[in-house]
């Protein structure tokens, strides 16, 4: 495997510890639909749902993790989002997250809630 989707999986990793740590439950890691992929679908409340998009790179990146979630990337979440809630027939707000993990010396990790939005609910 790859440097980069071994620095990935660590990410991801460390995001879901980071989110269970906060209280969230996780409900689904790398969940796919035909060719929409979300890291990590969290429970946050009863009322909420969070799609994280997780970003993770070296101790030293050239930009920002979050500037790479494109709005091409925000619409194949959303689509994505869409069909999960649809197929598990969710009742609950959905909220789209992004998690940059940067693999530093100690690790640092920001968590941007509500880092993109839609109209639907």
């Amino acid at each position: 495997m790859a440097d980069h989707n071994d620095t990935g999986k660590k990410g991801e990793a460390l995001a879901a510890a980071f989110l269970e740590k906060k209280g969230y439950t996780i409900l689904e890691r790398n969940w796919r639909n035909v060719h929409q992929e979300i890291d990590i679908i969290a429970r946050h409340r009863d009322d909420e749902i969070a799609v994280v998009e997780v970003k993770c790179r070296s101790a030293h990146p050239l930009s920002e993790p979050r500037l790479s979630v494109t709005r091409e990337k925000q619409k194949l979440l959303i689509r994505a989002a869409d069909a999960y809630i649809r197929k598990k027939d969710i009742d609950a707000g959905v909220r789209f997250d992004i998690i940059a993990v940067i693999m530093s010396d100690p690790v640092r990790i920001e968590h941007i809630e509500g880092a993109f939005s839609t109209l639907w609910k």
